[in-house]
């Protein structure tokens, strides 16, 4: 969510971020990522989390043909492509300044006949969130969304807007730091949280959240 033009750095790992194109293989598709780095930094490039979530998808762990479903905090776009390749109907955010990048993206890897099933639209968390109907989707995905303090209770705001009691939310992370096990504390006041999968190779959770009925509070 934070667009952040980072600085050029020499570190190997990041070697891979300053590439104008990252290329994956999900649905029988090959996807090409456009990346742009330097003009809008950790919104414009893939991250482990989104690879790992795209690929649970692909797993058909969850049914998606049909399946309303949102991302959070897209970035490139990768994993709400993915969710459109594999029959969901999927509204694709971010903020503002990012969207024209992410639309790119959408629109060079989707075949004509699917991209109707796949709208990008602005979502600034805890803002606007008229815009969206209460409880509009059964799916809500995220991939490494919930790295800046600041901007958890935002997220649990518009998460808790976009639920209804049936809603699954997906989130797939990296755990780094304290705040990471704060955010998944406050996330549990409002919502049954489980873990369902973890890739150890690259180090991410894919935790489950649904939001917890009446009757379990009492």
């Amino acid at each position: 969510m934070a667009l952040v033009p980072y600085v050029e750095t020499a570190e190997v790992g990041l070697q891979r971020f300053h590439k104008p194109l990252a290329t994956f293989s999900f649905a029988n598709h090959t996807i090409q990522i456009r990346q742009d780095w330097k003009q809008l930094g950790v919104a414009a490039v893939v991250w482990d989390a989104a690879v790992v979530l795209a690929t649970y998808l692909e797993m058909g762990t969850v049914e998606l043909r049909g399946c309303s479903a949102v991302e959070l905090g897209a970035g490139t776009g990768l994993v709400g492509i993915v969710a459109a390749l594999l029959g969901a109907h999927v509204t694709i955010t971010d903020r503002k300044v990012a969207l024209e990048f992410l639309k790119s993206n959408v629109q060079a890897n989707l075949p004509p006949h699917i991209q109707p099933k796949a709208v990008v639209k602005e979502l600034t968390w805890g803002q606007n969130l008229g815009s969206f109907s209460p409880g509009e989707f059964d799916l809500i995905l995220g991939a490494d969304i919930i790295y800046l303090e600041e901007t958890f209770t935002d997220l649990l705001q518009t998460l808790e807007h976009l639920c209804s009691n049936h809603s699954v939310v997906l989130l797939a992370c990296r755990i780094r730091y304290e705040r990471d096990y704060n955010f998944l504390a406050m996330l549990e006041r409002q919502f049954t949280v489980s873990k369902v999968h973890y890739d150890s190779e690259k180090d991410v959770h894919i935790y489950k959240a649904q939001r917890r009925c009446l009757r379990e509070d009492l």
